[in-house]
């Protein structure tokens, strides 16, 4: 209790002391001269809307790679701050995906603090208040603690397609965001430089767009990555997706995700509207059994169903039957940037991680917030090489919460998909055990996997107390030879899985983000954005 008391104090100082600095430099400095003179939040309204206008007749500010998550999320608060925007997406029609359609609470929060947290009203979206784990008959419930937020915070599941139409409608609604249909074929650099972007429009025109600042997010299968990164792709596995009709659209844990822990890999379940349940049921490895020939529906009925929950069983095989299955790739790849003057990568064009704990819309909504904080304050972004300075910050200001959730979805989804050997079967049984105390045991893991409490160093705290937990339970309270070498080699296996991936993230900037002098300065322009949101 003191410990606890201790922290509060430590930390009500710090904040005091930050405050009271922002506050002084606010009101003696009369403002940053960097910070534009108009106010941002309202700089795309109607109040300048002959500005717009005037504007729309030259070059955009931006140029917008994909309307998808992140470039529709980033077209509409960059224009809120009063720049003018010029979105390319390939296809504008609504999108039908197997994937994208759980919003964890941290992305439900930073969709609020973007003002777009009525896109996932009027879609018909289920509140999600946690997940619910299942294994040989045995329920382990993991509730997302949300004691301290209004009763409208919770994860979000949905369609995929009528929550990305729901954020394009919200971006176009602004009077300096123009989106326009068509395909992206090339950058256009000069002397290093990127000026803008080839496309081919709806008519098959070959058109050029210049802007100062191109912002590339056209997601998994983007064509433009390897200019502006050091792509790795690994496809971990992939995922069969089907949609069942449930009675009353219901699953055993209501208005929760579910994750059968079922071998060879875990399968998924949460709902995507009142009456929808969508299924994933993910098959390790590169090659999938023939849908066509139906060897894919054999497998589903032979190995999957009968070790799903009896209340999902009849309606899972019901649908296999029909033969309205999908697959889709999960691919992975670290963030791996190549600093380009001109043009900065986002989304999934930018870094992925496995689907399994549905932490991508989250990554990106938080990197499109850490993104608009730092051009917030710029007047414009003609000088691309100060701008490429300014941005060298972004890479390591988003990893709290991108480092957390893509460590911990790596990390999950080996320990929830065992080899044959007899410790990594155990790091399982122990995941699970751990996570059915309750407490801590339970409610940190979830708020990591929420995005609530996105803190990296917690997270391998909590990996490295599972498999503790789980040489205790081998080695008490009678060990033997066999048992210690069982628990020594479990935990070689948990080091064996989480370490690689946080080599992949960067030791440095995940746990020692301070000693990076570029991290010092974005995260004070950061927090001059955050201020100026409260104070506006």
């Amino acid at each position: 209790m003191k410990l606890d008391m201790m922290e509060q104090y430590v930390l009500g100082c710090f904040i005091a002391l930050v405050l009271g600095y922002i506050l002084l430099q606010r009101f003696t400095k009369n403002g940053d001269k960097n910070i534009k003179k108009a106010a941002p939040r309202d700089a795309g309204r109607v109040a300048c809307s002959d500005k717009v206008v005037r504007e729309a007749d030259g070059p955009p500010d931006v140029v917008i790679v994909g309307a998808g998550v992140a470039g529709s999320a980033l077209a509409y608060t960059l224009a809120k701050d009063g720049r003018t925007v010029l979105v390319i997406e390939r296809d504008l029609s609504q999108p039908d995906r197997i994937v994208g359609e759980l919003l964890q609470p941290g992305g439900y929060l930073k969709l609020v603090e973007l003002g777009m947290e009525e896109c996932v009203g009027g879609i018909d979206s289920q509140q999600v208040y946690g997940y619910a784990l299942y294994k040989e008959g045995k329920y382990a419930k993991l509730t997302y603690p949300l004691q301290e937020y209004t009763s409208d915070v919770s994860g979000r599941s949905f369609h995929h397609g009528r929550f990305i139409q729901r954020l394009r409608e919200k971006a176009a609604s602004l009077p300096n965001v123009r989106m326009e249909q068509g395909t992206v074929t090339s950058l256009i650099e000069g002397k290093g430089t990127v000026k803008g972007v080839k496309y081919k429009n709806k008519n098959g025109e070959d058109v050029k767009a210049f802007a100062p600042l191109t912002i590339v997010c056209d997601g998994c299968f983007s064509n433009l990555r390897k200019n502006l990164c050091i792509p790795q792709v690994n496809v971990m596995s992939h995922f069969v997706g089907m949609v069942l009709n449930l009675e009353n659209g219901k699953l055993p844990q209501p208005n929760h995700g579910h994750v059968i822990l079922a071998n060879p890999s875990p399968v998924l379940f949460y709902p995507v509207s009142s009456t929808e349940v969508r299924c994933l049921v993910d098959i390790p490895g590169a090659k999938l059994p023939s849908i066509t020939n139906g060897d894919m529906a054999k497998y589903l009925k032979a190995t999957v169903a009968p070790q799903l929950p009896q209340e999902l069983h009849d309606a899972f095989v019901e649908q296999v039957e029909k033969g309205e299955i999908r697959s889709m790739p999960n691919r992975s790849m670290p963030a791996s940037p190549l600093p380009t003057p001109g043009a900065i990568l986002l989304g999934d064009a930018f870094n992925m991680r496995h689907p399994l704990t549905g932490g991508g819309m989250t990554v990106a909504l938080a990197d499109v917030v850490v993104l608009r904080d730092l051009l917030r304050p710029m007047k414009d972004f003609s000088d691309a090489a100060a701008l490429t300075e300014h941005l060298e910050a972004f890479y390591t200001l988003r990893k709290p919460v991108a480092s957390t959730i893509n460590t911990l979805a790596g990390a999950l989804y080996q320990v929830f998909c065992p080899t044959a050997d007899d410790a990594s079967r155990e790091m399982r049984e122990a995941c699970f055990d751990y996570l059915s105390l309750g407490g801590m045991c339970s409610e940190g893991p979830i708020a990591l996997l929420s995005g609530l409490n996105p803190r990296p160093m917690s997270l391998v705290a909590h990996f490295f107390a599972v498999a503790v937990y789980g040489v205790g339970r081998l080695v008490f309270p009678l060990p033997s030879p066999s048992r210690v070498w069982l628990g020594a080699r479990l935990l070689m296996t948990a080091y064996g899985i989480i370490f690689p991936i946080v080599r992949s993230e960067g030791v440095r900037q995940m746990f020692f983000p301070i000693t990076i002098p570029a991290y010092n300065r974005g995260a004070s322009v950061v927090m001059k954005s955050a201020m100026f949101d409260m104070m506006a």
